[in-house]
């Protein structure tokens, strides 16, 4: 008996790439990337592309969304704004938020989910061990789910999973390596493109991760670039 469908997105990184496994035990993938002219746009394609040659998706797209370049108001896409090395300010959203990226990533999986007949998106999200982006919450995507609801077919019924959403992020690495997750193939970090940095955010909330749960990140990272963390 065929799969269901689900739409999972997929940037590239280490929680897109465990929530792709999960997905995978009971859907067929339609695995999304989508560029917005982040700092790292390059690098985090061809991650989404080795783990598109992993995963062996029904399908595959990937597509862009410059309008989030081109408002700017992030270190992620706005080069006159550092990418912070330090622990993010829990207090305060940090200058690594992109305002408002997972609606604009969602509206797109939900178009192309209602074309596919797919009634599942997955978002590898986490309130937990995150870096306080509003719209990496719960009650955002419980939101996102009546606004599809009002703007889809009347046949239309599609749930947004976020299977990672209470984990913390050292659960989330042994959960990759209980699905053998090829973490090797994923890139988090938020600044280069050859050699992660190990001292952004990203990064950092990363190495943390797998410190805790005992295991090797396999990508490499800049020679000293964790001697302070």
């Amino acid at each position: 008996m065929a799969k269901p469908l689900a739409v999972v997105l997929l940037s590239g990184g280490l929680d897109s790439c465990v929530t792709a496994a999960l997905a995978a035990r009971d859907h067929d993938l339609a695995l999304l990337h989508v560029k917005y002219g982040q700092r790292t746009e390059a690098r985090e394609e061809r991650a989404f592309r080795d783990l598109c040659e992993y995963f062996r998706p029904r399908y595959s797209l990937i597509t862009e969304v410059p309008a989030l370049k081109a408002i700017g108001g992030s270190a992620l896409t706005d080069a006159s704004i550092a990418v912070p090395e330090k622990e993010p300010d829990p207090r305060s959203i940090p200058v690594t938020y992109v305002p408002f990226r997972n609606a604009h990533f969602l509206a797109i999986a939900t178009s192309w989910a209602e074309v596919l007949g797919a009634e599942k998106i997955f978002i590898g999200a986490n309130e937990l061990d995150f870096s306080g982006y509003p719209d990496c919450r719960r009650s955002f995507f419980d939101a996102f789910e009546k606004a599809i609801e009002e703007g889809t077919r009347p046949e239309t019924h599609i749930r947004i999973e976020t299977p990672l959403i209470y984990l913390t992020k050292a659960q989330i690495v042994r959960l990759g390596a209980e699905l053998k997750a090829p973490f090797h193939l994923t890139w988090s970090c938020y600044q280069q493109e050859e050699t992660a940095c190990g001292r952004c955010e990203s990064c950092r909330l990363r190495l943390k991760a797998f410190a805790e749960a005992g295991l090797k990140d396999p990508i490499p990272y800049a020679s000293s670039a964790t001697e302070d963390l």
